[in-house]
């Protein structure tokens, strides 16, 4: 196909029939066109090019077709096709920023709580030593209690035992550990 004697029509038909000569010429032709007059609306050339590679790629697969009809313009039809992609581009790297700027608020170092601290030096310690020691049913209390912080109603609710046997319970847990620390 002759680059000089080709309307822009012929070249995108015979593109669309796959002719992969025909798609270079008006690849050649219209590419530093859409990507000057896409640059005007879009200050992020990363972006641009990418638009600009999404809107050939559409009319080489075929997903973009020209109609030949009189008067049609190639060029006015690959700047429609060329300002939507880029519109929809811009909306999702809009929400995609916003969603990072966002998270960047968010990111923080993680530094433990007391409890952590404290709960990470327990394994080793006199008082985990003297936790193993309990038996099962003061300990379960001390852990809803303590640990888990639940009020005595809910730690009644949760280990299935009257509230006053978790309150003495806790009782005797507390003395013993007392007991054993000093």
């Amino acid at each position: 196909m002759d680059e000089k004697h080709s309307s822009d029509a012929e070249l995108l038909c015979a593109a669309a029939e796959g002719d992969s000569r025909a798609f270079e010429l008006f690849y050649r032709r219209y590419e530093p066109w859409l990507v000057t007059r896409l640059r005007y609306r879009c200050s992020d050339a990363a972006l641009v090019d990418d638009v600009v590679q999404e809107t050939f790629l559409a009319i080489w697969r075929g997903t973009a077709r020209y109609s030949e009809q009189p008067g049609a313009d190639a060029a006015g039809w690959l700047w429609r096709i060329g300002t939507r992609r880029l519109t929809d581009a811009q909306r999702g790297h809009g929400t995609r920023q916003r969603l990072l700027q966002a998270l960047g608020r968010f990111r923080t170092t993680h530094q433990p709580s007391a409890e952590d601290e404290v709960l990470e030096g327990l394994p080793h310690s006199d008082l985990a030593q003297a936790l193993a020691r309990l038996p099962a049913e003061l300990s379960a209390v001390l852990q809803a209690t303590v640990v888990d912080g639940l009020t005595t109603a809910e730690a009644a609710a949760v280990l299935r035992i009257p509230a006053g046997t978790v309150k003495t319970r806790a009782m005797r847990a507390r003395r013993r550990l007392r007991k054993e620390l000093t």
